[in-house]
């Protein structure tokens, strides 16, 4: 499994910790939307898409099975959002 893309839409909402949005596309044939990355308090992180339960928690939607899965979408994500805000600054 190869990730082929990553979009990034930077989110800036005063006093909130998600910093953007992601969708990720598998062997140009499968896509991950709603990927939300999150400012942690030891730095970038990124939270699966979910929904919320009838009991108030929630569930993902679609996750990584393993830690090196789970590794792969975080490093390209958080590369994406780093490279696009990077590109945001030089505009200015």
């Amino acid at each position: 499994m190869k990730i082929t893309s990553v979009n990034v839409r930077k989110v800036e909402k005063e006093g909130s910790r998600m910093k953007g949005i992601a969708s990720v596309l598998l062997d140009d044939s499968f896509a991950v939307h709603d990927i939300r990355i999150i400012e942690g308090d030891n730095g970038l992180f990124i939270a699966m898409p979910s929904r919320k339960t009838q009991t108030g928690g929630y569930r993902d939607i679609a996750h990584p099975i393993n830690p090196e899965v789970r590794a792969m979408f975080e490093e390209a994500i958080i590369e994406a959002y780093k490279n696009a805000k990077d590109e945001e600054t030089t505009e200015e």
